[in-house]
Order: C-alpha cells, then sequence, then structure tokens
C-alpha cells in the first residue's frame, strides 16, 4: 500500500507475550543483521501500488480508548498520550526480498511486528508462512487487513469492499492460521464513514492510519529513509513501512539503534492499543 493508507506491520518487542526481552533483543541485533542485504527489483508481472496521497493529519493529544468487544467504528492514527510504545507496520510486500528481509528480522531478533500483506502478494508471503504462523501464534507478529488487491475503496460498491476484504481475510487464515479482525487499513489511506461503516459490518471496526512514515511506497535512498525515521519515531508512533523497494534492508540495526537511544518499545498494534 502507499504512505497515504499502507497498514502495515507494526514492530513491536518485549510484550507479556514474548520471551524476549529488551535486552536480550538489543543484543541479537548486533548478530548478523549486515547478512540482509538490499538490490531486488519489482517481479516481472506485479504492479506497485499507485502514487500515494499525504500522510492524514494526526492530534497527539487525543487518547486512544481501549476498543469494545463491538461498537462504533474507531479511526486510528496513533497510540495513546504517556506510552513508551511504537508500532511498526509494514504494508503490501510485492518485492519477495523485502518481505525475505522482514520475515528473516523477525525470525531472528524477536521484534514485534504487524503486517498488512496483500493477497494479490502470495507469492512472496506464502514461502514464509511456516516461519510466521509461530510469531502470530505468540503475538509477536500480528496481521491486520488491508485489502486483496490494494485498490481505492472510494471507487467500489458495497459488495465490491466487503469482497476485498473478506477475500483477503480468507487467504490471510488459510495462509497464516490467524484472523485479521478487527483491524484494516483502507488503501493509500483513502476512506470515509460510508466504508468504514461498510467494514465494521464485517468485523473492521478499527480503521487504522499512521502518523509516521519512512516514505517509502515508492523507491527512495537508505539515508532519506533514515531522515524519516529520526523525524517520526517517537512515543505513540505508528509507523508506516512497505515491504516493495530494498532501501530498508541493510537499515534494520540503524533503525533498532535509533529505537534503543530513544528508550521506546516496539509493540503490535494489539499491544499499543491495549486491544484485548
Amino acid at each position: 500500500m502507499t504512505e497515504a493508507g499502507s497498514a502495515a506491520i507494526v514492530v513491536g518487542m518485549g510484550g507479556i507475550h514474548d520471551p524476549v526481552d529488551r535486552r536480550t533483543f538489543f543484543g541479537l541485533l548486533a548478530i548478523g543483521l549486515a547478512s540482509v542485504v538490499a538490490g531486488c527489483a519489482n517481479p516481472a508481472g506485479n504492479q506497485p501500488p499507485q502514487t500515494p496521497a499525504a500522510a492524514p493529519p494526526h492530534n497527539w493529544d487525543t487518547p486512544v480508548p481501549p476498543a469494545p468487544e463491538g461498537g462504533p467504528t474507531r479511526v486510528l492514527s496513533h497510540g495513546p498520550p504517556g506510552t513508551d510504545k511504537i508500532a511498526l507496520t509494514v504494508d503490501d510486500g510485492y518485492n519477495d526480498m523485502v518481505v525475505t528481509g522482514y520475515v528473516d528480522f523477525a525470525v531472528r531478533t524477536g521484534i514485534h511486528l504487524t503486517f498488512g500483506p496483500n493477497g494479490t502478494y502470495a507469492h512472496a508471503w506464502a514461502p514464509h508462512a511456516d516461519q510466521l504462523r509461530p510469531l502470530v501464534e505468540r503475538r509477536q507478529v500480528q496481521i491486520i487487513n488491508h485489502t486483496f488487491s490494494h485498490l481505492d475503496l472510494r471507487r467500489m460498491t458495497d459488495a465490491q469492499i466487503r469482497a476485498e476484504l473478506e477475500r483477503n481475510e480468507d487467504w490471510v487464515t488459510r495462509t497464516f492460521r490467524t484472523s485479521t479482525k478487527p483491524y484494516y487499513r483502507p488503501p493509500f489511506g483513502f476512506h470515509n464513514e460510508h466504508i468504514d461503516g461498510v467494514a465494521n459490518e464485517i468485523g473492521y471496526r478499527n480503521t487504522v492510519l499512521w502518523n509516521g512514515t519512512y516514505g517509502d511506497s515508492e523507491p527512495i535512498t537508505p539515508a532519506y529513509l533514515m531522515t524519516q525515521a529520526r523525524k517520526y519515531l517517537r512515543p505513540g508512533t505508528i509507523m508506516l513501512g512497505h515491504a516493495n523497494h530494498p532501501a530498508i534492508l541493510g537499515l534494520f540495526d540503524q533503525i533498532t539503534e535509533l529505537i534503543r537511544q530513544r528508550n521506546l518499545t516496539p509493540a503490535t498494534l494489539n499491544e499499543l492499543l491495549a486491544t484485548p
């Protein structure tokens, strides 16, 4: 997905369900992260998402209450005040090597992530199903619904919106043995009350946006990505990244060192937002 609405995967570390604590996590980062290298083009025949719109505005002072079992739609773009947690979310995934890099990063370090994969890019995700299922089971990794085809929901009928979400949910359930509910991220961040209402009717009461981004929905340089990381990685951030372009692959250690220096705790969306 693009910056205007990609969901992502959230990275989180050190939750109560994770046996890897903060000290152990950052110790593991020193072992071999440089082995993940960049350099993969978009696979032939797979079209990248459209150009993103600007990131939606956010209000750092608005509290985010715990999600009820049911209820009205919530539009979420940041964590609650006073938290030291951040959510690293990763969307799309049409680049096989970048998906592999993120999965390897999670497996080797124990860092918490939130992924928002599109089923249309199953070629990149399916090979890692056996690696990701145990991480999902122990709540180190969360998967949310970013739709199957990554198309603008504003141009769809209600039936088409439901089909996009339900088809992706079915794919995630079969592949990773988990549900994406109750979170969905609209492609490009394009949504309105009507779209959110349709999503809520089938179990997606939380519309997930973001208040920080690497700016990597399109090709960028590693230097620019780190500039964005330094700008946005602060308490309560829902950080938007994409598994589409290789700039991130050589930067996992630098990003996690930045997180360590700022005393932040990576968390899944569930952990950041205190959702049961």
